[in-house]
C-alpha cells in the first residue's frame, strides 16, 4: 500500500476526557500496519487551519470520525461542531474528489449505537459503531474497519491482542517519558506516535 492507502485520518475531540479512547485509537491504527494522521500533526501558525485539515484529508484514504461530543460546552452553552464539520469535508472528498479520494472509506464512532439520528440523522447509512466511552470497545471498532480495509492482503491483529499490547505500552510509559524528561501529559500527537510506533517494532514479535 502507498502512502495513501496507509494512511488513517483520526477526526475527534482532543480535550483530556477523551485522551483515553484518542490514544488507543492512535495505537490500534499502528498496530493494524497504518499510518495514524490528525490535525495535531502540524504546529505551523503560517498555515491556516481549516486548509490544513483539509491537505491530511486529501492525503488519506480512511477516516476515523468520533461524533461523540455534541453536549453543550459549559462556557458558552454551545456545542462544537468540529467533528461534524470535519465528517462532512471527508465525505464531500468521497463524493466529489476525482481519482483515488472517491476510494476513501470512513468509521464513525459514537458513545450510543444509534444516538446519532437525534443530532445527525444524515448519516443513515454510513459504518457507525458505539464504542460506549471504553478505549477497548474504540480498538475493536478501529480494526474491524482496518482489517476489512486491508481485504486478508495483511495479518491484521486481533482486537483482544491489540488491547493487551496497548496494556502494556501503558505500563511502560511513564518510563519511556521519563527517559526524554517529559510527563505524559506534555507529549504532543507526533511524539506520541513516534513512541507507539517505536515500542511496536521493539515488541512486535510473531504470536
Amino acid at each position: 500500500m502507498d502512502d495513501y492507502d496507509r494512511s488513517v485520518f483520526i477526526n475527534c475531540p482532543f480535550d483530556s476526557d477523551y485522551a483515553p479512547i484518542f490514544h488507543a485509537i492512535i495505537f490500534a491504527v499502528l498496530d493494524c500496519g497504518f499510518h495514524a494522521r490528525s490535525a495535531l500533526e502540524i504546529e505551523d501558525s503560517g498555515e491556516v487551519r481549516i486548509r490544513k485539515i483539509k491537505r491530511i484529508i486529501r492525503e488519506c484514504r480512511y477516516g476515523i470520525h468520533d461524533i461523540s461530543r455534541v453536549q453543550l460546552e459549559a462556557a458558552n452553552g454551545l456545542p462544537r461542531y468540529n467533528m461534524a464539520l470535519e465528517l462532512g469535508l471527508f465525505l464531500g472528498a468521497q463524493e466529489y474528489g476525482p481519482g483515488k479520494q472517491k476510494l476513501k472509506r470512513s468509521l464513525i464512532l459514537d458513545s450510543e449505537r444509534w444516538r446519532y439520528q437525534q443530532f445527525c440523522s444524515d448519516i443513515a447509512g454510513q459504518d457507525i459503531r458505539a464504542h460506549g466511552n471504553d478505549p477497548e470497545r474504540a480498538i475493536a471498532a478501529v480494526r474491524a474497519m482496518l482489517a476489512t480495509a486491508a481485504g486478508g492482503t495483511a495479518r491484521i491483529p486481533g482486537p483482544a491482542l491489540i488491547c493487551d499490547r496497548y496494556a502494556r505500552f501503558q505500563h511502560e510509559l511513564p518510563a519511556l517519558c521519563r527517559a526524554l524528561h517529559v510527563h505524559p501529559s506534555e507529549l504532543q500527537f507526533v511524539e506520541l506516535r513516534s513512541l507507539m510506533a517505536a515500542w511496536l517494532k521493539q515488541h512486535l514479535l510473531p504470536d
